[in-house]
């Protein structure tokens, strides 16, 4: 065995390299089942970030679905899902270029269904029996914010903008017909809630014209979080709650809502898009469901007759994804991922167990002798409660540190804010940890995993409560001997940008900050972000205006004089969630200051990077940043960045 070669912290050579990231990472979704055949979504930063409808198949394998012209992408609530479905070989899809939704005939070309500019498609479902595509559509012709409706689309008459079913509500999701195509199910709500705070169920029923008659609201409220309604084969309704605290299963017989299987772990998650899925149905008796708890995915079998659950092993800490689970005649599909094992959609066979992994989202080899052990944390922070992260240790056998040298940690604050990390192999942690610095990717409070409680921590404490958890993780590892207390940096996209300025304004616990695609006025993003978000902030700061001095007083823009370290900014110009301005501002205040600063803006991207090119460069500008920052040397060649106001300027190629 070859003897490690000693070298700092971050100067490690490593063999996981941002070509390699881009050249071979997908990202994978919206799985769909047809009969024995899979679809899903895959996101390929190669083709510019395309969206490519993917089928497998045991006689053919894995192909692409439609012409490589389409892209399929819905911009409904900007986050998108459900962007297409299948039914006896026919694809029906939303293009992303004009959000017309679209037919594919086996052998032909695709051909539009609708033509209606200015509407936006999602969440497709087929009326057999009356020939019609039932959908949420979003309406952006007018002024002010954009109409949310649920409609018909003909798939025999001229192309159109459909017929509308339901009205009047500020939104609607999660169209579901009963299998005699009788009744119709779905969600809506209401402003200022998000889907995790308040739902609500309606069940109706189709009159002779298709019209919807006979409203019932069937569970939810402003305070009842409702998910994922679905049909079982013998046309019994179920869906998800959180009234019990927790995201559990029921179902409407009878009359009445039954719970399922009563426990303190979560079913259910953020409905961020449209189409996601946790659970589904073997048969008429039996769901095949999965859940968390404590930070881990599970897979169950839930007999319907008698309410025994019985666990299904499957190698795989995480299950789903964004809600990625789909169950069909003796199988189920779901995108997984563990410590040991990538992102990848996996077929799992319910009769012999036998797992078969149809897609990775990585194809990089990875040698195992760079392959960290993470570790789920629980660590103590405010008053007395605690958060979870899981720590990714530095890892290169051929490399060792001096020492007397602890290693420096990049603390990483997930997007959403409502959202949630989870355990997994990820060539992009790799990047980092292969190179000797730590990663610790935290579920501050707010997180979703852990019950509507915690979920609940943010209300009102935006900005504090997702800080102080970021912080306290941090220094957990630094009374542990696990990091080097002056060699911290914080890391977050969206939301998680928003935590990172927050943390170096306002603390001085941190030494450099990377933030994409992040917010530092609160105020100026409740007045401009998109109808979906727009009142998101009344719950996690308070009402605008009524609460304008909170909104002022927890945005870093205003606070400039106080932030004194290194920051690293990179910026969609396409983005229409957290407007390109958010950085701007920051950027030039910081300049004009005095502090290092770095301001990388990517034209053509929205929100979040979705072209090779672009995943490369924060990649390895970060990489870069830090090297400055820390004071170690890259073991490789990477195209430097603009550092304003530091002795270590370079400029970029």
């Amino acid at each position: 065995m070859t003897k490690p070669q000693v070298s700092a912290y971050g100067s490690w050579k490593s063999p996981i390299t941002s070509d390699m990231i881009v050249s071979s990472d997908l990202s994978l979704g919206e799985i769909v089942l047809a009969g024995e055949s899979v679809y899903w979504i895959e996101g390929r930063p190669a083709e510019n970030g395309r969206s490519a409808l993917v089928k497998w198949s045991a006689n053919n394998g894995l192909e692409d679905v439609v012409p490589s012209s389409y892209n399929i992408r819905s911009r409904v609530h900007e986050y998108g899902g459900s962007a297409y479905n299948v039914y006896d070989d026919v694809v029906y899809f939303v293009n992303f270029v004009d959000q017309q939704i679209y037919r594919q005939l086996p052998g032909q070309a695709p051909t539009a269904l609708t033509a209606a500019p200015g509407m936006r498609y999602a969440n497709l479902v087929l009326d057999k029996r009356r020939q019609r595509l039932l959908c949420v559509r979003e309406d952006h012709t007018g002024e002010g914010e954009a109409i949310t409706t649920l409609v018909a689309v003909d798939l025999n008459g001229e192309p159109g903008a459909g017929t509308i079913l339901l009205s009047g509500n500020d939104f609607y999701s999660s169209p579901q017909i009963s299998p005699d195509g009788t009744q119709f199910a779905w969600l809506t709500w209401h402003h200022p809630n998000m889907p995790w705070d308040g739902t609500e169920l309606w069940l109706g029923q189709f009159d002779d014209n298709g019209q919807i008659e006979q409203p019932q609201l069937i569970a939810g409220s402003a305070n009842e979080s409702v998910f994922q309604p679905e049909w079982s084969p013998n046309g019994v309704l179920y869906f998800i709650s959180d009234r019990s605290g927790w995201w559990n299963l029921y179902r409407w017989q009878d009359g009445m809502v039954q719970a399922l299987l009563p426990m303190e772990a979560e079913f259910g998650i953020p409905q961020w898009r449209f189409g996601m899925s946790t659970y589904g149905f073997e048969n008429a008796n039996s769901i095949i469901s999965s859940y968390t708890q404590d930070g881990t995915w599970y897979l169950t079998r839930i007999n319907l007759e008698n309410g025994e659950c019985s666990p299904i092993p499957v190698p795989y800490s995480t299950i789903g994804g964004w809600g990625n689970v789909r169950v069909g005649a003796g199988h189920v599909v779901f995108c997984g991922s563990a410590a040991d094992k990538p992102t990848s959609n996996v077929r799992l066979n319910l009769a012999t167990n036998e797992l078969q992994i149809l897609q990775k989202a990585t194809h990089i080899s990875l040698p195992a002798d760079i392959v960290c052990t993470p570790e789920a944390i629980t660590f103590p922070t405010e008053n007395g409660r605690f958060a979870h992260a899981f720590y990714y240790p530095p890892h290169n056998d051929a490399f060792q540190a001096p020492a007397d040298e602890k290693p420096p940690v990049i603390v990483i604050s997930h997007g959403g804010p409502t959202s949630a990390t989870a355990l997994k192999l990820s060539s992009r942690i790799l990047y980092w940890t292969s190179r000797g610095i730590g990663v610790i990717d935290v579920n501050y409070g707010g997180s979703t995993g852990y019950g509507r409680s915690y979920r609940q921590r943010l209300n009102g404490q935006w900005g504090i409560v997702d800080v102080l958890d970021c912080i306290n993780a941090a220094k957990y590892l630094v009374r542990q001997g696990r990091a080097d207390g002056d060699r911290l940096a914080i890391m977050g996209g969206s939301a998680g940008g928003y935590t990172t300025l927050c943390a170096l304004t306002f603390h001085d616990v941190f030494a450099a900050g990377i933030s994409l695609f992040g917010v530092s006025d609160v105020e100026v993003l409740t007045k401009e972000t998109h109808k979906f978000e727009s009142r998101y902030l009344d719950s996690m700061i308070g009402p605008y205006p009524e609460a304008q001095d909170i909104y002022v007083a927890r945005s870093p823009i205003h606070y400039t004089e106080q932030l004194n370290c290194p920051l690293l900014l990179f910026q969609g110009l396409e983005d229409k969630v957290v407007l390109p301005n958010q950085a701007e501002m920051m950027f030039e205040a910081l300049k004009a200051k005095g502090v290092p600063v770095a301001y990388v803006p990517f034209a053509g991207e929205g929100h979040g990077f979705r072209k090779a090119e672009n995943i490369k460069r924060t990649l390895d500008g970060t990489l870069y940043f830090l090297s400055k920052i820390f004071k170690f040397d890259i073991a490789a060649d990477i195209e430097p960045l603009t550092i304003y106001n530091s002795t270590f300027t370079a400029k970029s190629a």
